[in-house]
């Protein structure tokens, strides 16, 4: 396992890094815009830091259908809190989740250290745009679906298979362009150009991705393969996204993208301890 490098940030072998959500959009599918306007994100990065966020991940576009955004005014959405937060706090990755490469290199030029596509390269020139600018890039996988639309009758051989090839062969390029291998990350991205089933085989087989070398990003929180396994709503989907959560770190994931960044934290600093990586805060039963 290789040290992690991003920005002004390095996770050697054994860390995890939480990645904080923070949503510069009205129609959001969990906070529905409640950090939209530039003091609420605001407070919101403040809480996710203190929380023991390691990267904060700033998008200006809902993922899922909704009202056209273009690149201007995504830019304009997300811009101000990016440039606030490199400067705010230099221990903090700023992150983007975009997948135009226009976004990305104006939020590059604004201090965000990794780019987030979450589609999967629709935009070739993103890729690119992160070497430009000595950036990370998530490299992620949707089985050819285009950005903001729901997945229909997807189908795969093997769909595990399917992530590792597509998602390594988007990191091999991004290396090519210049992208510092290790800056690199896979996202199986879960629920994208997939149903539910397939989210739970990707969570079930991560060790085959973590296999690859590549350090393996999940994003996981409140999604909808959570909800649909067990039949709740987004508001309480909270405890499966956390069992989801140890078993990909358990299984080698490294980064966790998430909206509860407390409860995650704790999670991961369990399965650290369990795993050998971390030492108990305050050991003492049994020993005097």
């Amino acid at each position: 396992m290789s040290v992690l490098r991003l920005g002004r940030s390095s996770f050697g072998p054994g860390e995890f890094a939480v990645m904080a959500i923070v949503n510069r959009t009205p129609d959001s599918f969990y906070d529905r815009g409640a950090t939209f306007a530039f003091e609420q994100a605001w407070r919101r990065v403040e809480q996710v830091v203190a929380e023991g966020a390691d990267i904060v991940d700033v998008g200006g576009v809902k993922a899922g259908p909704g009202a056209p955004v273009d690149e201007d005014e995504e830019i304009a959405r997300t811009a101000d809190l990016v440039a606030a937060i490199h400067e705010k706090f230099a221990d903090v990755v700023v992150s983007v989740d975009t997948y135009r490469a226009g976004t990305a290199a104006a939020l590059c030029e604004a201090g965000a250290e990794l780019v987030n596509d979450t589609w999967a390269g629709a935009d070739p020139e993103v890729a690119a745009v992160a070497a430009e600018h000595g950036a990370g890039l998530v490299c992620s996988h949707t089985g050819g679906q285009r950005p903001r639309t729901l997945p229909h009758r997807v189908r795969y051989a093997d769909v595990v298979d399917d992530v590792v090839r597509d998602t390594t062969a988007l990191a091999e390029r991004a290396a090519g362009l210049g992208v510092a291998p290790e800056s690199l990350l896979l996202d199986p991205t879960h629920d994208f150009g997939k149903n539910t089933y397939h989210s739970l085989e990707l969570t079930r087989r991560l060790d085959e991705l973590v296999g690859t070398g590549w350090p393996v990003l999940v994003s996981l929180s409140r999604k909808d393969f959570v909800g649909e396994t067990l039949g709740l709503p987004v508001g309480e989907r909270l405890p499966g996204t956390l069992g989801a959560t140890a078993i990909s770190a358990w299984h080698g994931a490294r980064v966790f993208r998430a909206h509860d960044v407390a409860a995650t934290r704790q999670v991961l600093d369990m399965v650290a301890a369990v795993r050998g990586d971390r030492r108990p805060v305050a050991p003492y039963r049994g020993l005097a």
